[in-house]
């Protein structure tokens, strides 16, 4: 028996349809959820972006319970307002590897639990893609390397335009794989783009499921993991019960059809799949 779901949000229960499920979810998929949360159901949100970007998400549906965030830097309880983790990302380390991308003219953003920040002079036509996935501008900063050192930083994002970007970012945190982990997202509404996603090294949505199956007391046999990208395979593994959406590649569909009667393969986030997962599951009672 299912009794609470791990969710993925960017290509799970946001979209790329403006005005149907971007930048919000479907209403019928907060309906849902928050019916949901209200027979019992835990329902958490995953996700690798900043996690203020999922408080609205959480407030709509009434989802009273701990939310992962910057790929599982922060666990937050919005509803009852508490951060419950936050892992800060050692200042000069952090000032170091901005040194490094800024020389190589990446784009780059630095994370704390409130928001985001970015140099001034960098703002460019990603800025204005990333804010409007982030529901949020960035802070403008002089230098982003000098004034890290005056920040909580619990997340570095890096953005890789192509190929080459990507492997320089790759490059450059190869001097700090004993400290640090890089995992990678992308977003149906900017999908030329790669978002780095940095943190601690311990840090990973695998971990964050096993903090939510611990906080919650439900055993991870209970749990159901939906996502759409190989990152979140990461929790999606150790659920008993796991969905990818159809607009999943297909490494994904495929260990998930390996979870047998337990894997299912939706419909595409664009055609609101997550409710077919419900359907799918028989754990939602109209």
């Amino acid at each position: 028996m299912i009794k609470g779901m791990i969710l993925d949000v960017d290509g799970v229960i946001v979209g790329g349809k403006k005005g149907y499920n971007w930048p919000s979810p479907h209403p019928d998929v907060i309906a849902a959820l928050k019916n949901l949360r209200r027979q019992g159901m835990i329902i958490s949100l995953c996700t690798g972006k900043g996690t203020f970007a999922i408080r609205d998400i959480v407030l709509d549906a009434r989802l009273d319970n701990i939310h992962i965030g910057d790929g599982g830097a922060i666990v937050v309880d919005f509803i009852n307002n508490r951060i419950i983790d936050k892992h800060i990302i050692d200042k000069e380390i952090v000032q170091k590897i901005v040194k490094s991308l800024l020389k190589k003219n990446v784009y780059v953003e630095l994370y704390t639990v409130d928001g985001y920040y970015i140099q001034k002079d960098a703002i460019s036509d990603i800025t204005r893609k990333h804010a409007a996935i982030l529901y949020r501008d960035p802070v403008l900063l002089e230098s982003l390397e000098n004034d890290a050192n005056k920040l909580e930083v619990t997340k570095i994002t890096p953005v890789a335009k192509d190929k080459n970007e990507r492997q320089i970012i790759v490059d450059i945190i190869k001097d700090f794989e004993n400290i640090l982990s890089l995992q990678w997202g992308v977003h149906l509404t900017a999908n030329h783009l790669e978002f780095g996603i940095i943190t601690l090294k311990y840090i990973s949505k695998k971990e964050s499921a096993l903090r939510i199956s611990r906080t919650t007391g439900i055993d991870m046999s209970q749990m159901l993991g939906v996502g759409d990208s190989m990152t979140d395979w990461q929790f999606m593994d150790i659920c008993g019960y796991a969905s990818a959406m159809g607009n999943a590649n297909d490494e994904l569909k495929q260990l998930v059809k390996k979870k047998g009667e337990k894997g299912f393969v939706a419909p595409s986030v664009d055609e609101n799949g997550i409710l077919a997962v419900f359907r799918h599951f028989n754990i939602l009672n109209k």
